[in-house]
């Protein structure tokens, strides 16, 4: 998967990684926000202004990884809230990645 590499940073999306749990910004050339977030799309893991050439830590209880320009998150208090994607279809919104054992 790409996510991000390679491109623009457009302060106006967002990329939605079903499944990660650990992201990075090898081959990036600005820094990026992440959010972790569960199944419930409870968000469980900030990052702020994350480096090009840098790895975040494993998320355990992660199941969705959002990568954003970074800006838009900065110093909100977002940790623990819940997410609702405006743009994103109902059937993909409970659309849940399959749990690996």
């Amino acid at each position: 998967m790409r996510g991000l590499l390679g491109s623009s940073p457009q302060a106006s999306e967002a990329l939605i990684i079903a499944g990660a749990r650990q992201v990075h910004t090898f081959g990036m050339r600005y820094p990026i926000d992440v959010l972790f977030v569960d199944l419930d799309w409870t968000v469980c893991r900030v990052v702020v202004a994350m480096a090009p050439r840098r790895v975040t830590t494993w998320v355990r209880r992660a199941r969705y990884a959002l990568e954003l320009a970074a800006g838009p998150i900065g110093d909100q208090a977002i940790l623990g809230e819940r997410l609702a994607i405006a743009d994103l279809p109902i059937a993909q919104a409970r659309d849940r990645p399959s749990r690996s054992r």
